[in-house]
């Protein structure tokens, strides 16, 4: 029997307990052994659902561990970078939440010791393993849009109070939706086109007292193409998810993949032959032009699969594969963020690399 890849778990807020966890027991290969848990309420979870993990009262005890081999950083966006780079210090692979980092300078600093180390360093994101992501670059790879000249996406929620004692609602580093749901758009847009060659950003606080970003509209710039990039705090009414432009007509996705609101409900993927399914009444509509045709079509929507980020993982450790989601990639979407950050205190459109053409 083949010795399983023992992973140490920091963080048990919604972010461990809801994306990481129970993901991880889908992998056959992976070991949950140890989670920090510092409150009593996150113990009695670990020990009901996760009764071979050892409590951790501090993130040290993983790292000082000499059996463990993966650690996870699933906690405030402030101490990703901290904690990554301890842990890469001490010799373990690491899995890092999004965002990755909060500066490009993080980020080069934590690839550079990877490297040094001949550690995996992996960047949580999941939303590449969405239903309704993988639908949309299905489409678009497809040809059968034609030439993309615009993409919308959006990521939104609705909660318009304040959430008490949320570092989420704080001014901190890392803090605000541009930093928590940007990345995912952001990430998807570069996978799907690549870097663009400028930014704009329109950043702002909506909610009565709020005090960090709550609404973002993020604009990327290709040649002959452009991609629309929005968050909200206060989207009651639902908005289309993604809607793809082509010379040859458009596809639209409306609907959300199920898959968070399973995992928050307390189920396990490795429990649900149907896990990731979209309901058919979500599926996205194509409406184009074929062969001189009007054609309008209900696509039915790809399998998500957040275990598929985690398999992977642990093949990459096993020297079975390369990373699908690669900190490069994951340093890319960071300097889209700080170019858009940069975007909103200049008013202007920043270059990402080089010389800016007009726009």
């Amino acid at each position: 029997m083949l010795k399983k890849i023992r992973v140490g778990l920091i963080g048990l807020g919604i972010s461990g307990q809801v994306f990481h966890a129970p993901v991880m027991r889908s992998v056959g290969q992976l070991e949950l052994v140890k989670v920090t848990a510092r409150k009593a309420e996150q113990q009695l979870l670990l020990k009901e659902r996760y009764p071979q993990a050892e409590i951790a009262l501090s993130a040290d005890e993983i790292f000082r561990d000499e059996t463990i081999d993966l650690v996870v950083v699933a906690t405030s966006n402030d101490m990703h970078y901290p904690f990554a780079k301890r842990a890469l210090e001490s010799g373990k692979h690491v899995v890092v939440e999004k965002p990755f980092t909060n500066t490009v300078a993080q980020a080069d600093e934590l690839i550079a010791l990877a490297k040094e180390k001949h550690l995996i360093l992996a960047p949580y994101h999941n939303l590449r393993f969405n239903s309704d992501y993988r639908t949309v670059e299905k489409v678009v790879k497809s040809g059968r849009l034609g030439r993309i000249v615009n993409l919308e996406s959006r990521f939104d929620r609705f909660r318009n109070y304040l959430r008490p004692n949320a570092w989420r609602e704080e001014n901190l580093p890392g803090s605000g939706i541009f930093y928590d749901l940007g990345p995912h758009l952001i990430d998807q847009a570069l996978q799907l086109f690549g870097k663009p060659n400028a930014v704009f950003a329109d950043l702002s606080i909506q909610r009565d007292h709020a005090r960090t970003i709550d609404n973002f509209d993020c604009l990327l710039y290709y040649d002959n193409l452009r991609v629309s990039l929005k968050g909200s705090m206060l989207a009651k009414e639902p908005t289309p998810r993604y809607r793809v432009f082509g010379m040859n007509g458009n596809f639209v996705k409306n609907g959300v993949d199920p898959q968070e609101a399973l995992l928050r409900d307390g189920k396990f993927p490795d429990e649900d032959s149907n896990w990731g399914e979209e309901d058919p009444s979500i599926y996205g509509k194509l409406n184009i032009i074929e062969n001189g045709r009007d054609v309008e079509e209900i696509v039915p929507s790809e399998k998500g699969a957040y275990p598929d980020f985690y398999q992977n993982v642990a093949d990459v450790i096993l020297g079975k594969a390369a990373l699908i989601a690669s900190p490069e990639q994951a340093r890319d979407v960071i300097q889209i963020i700080e170019l858009g950050y940069q975007s909103q205190l200049e008013r202007r459109v920043i270059p990402v690399d080089g010389q800016l053409i007009a726009y």
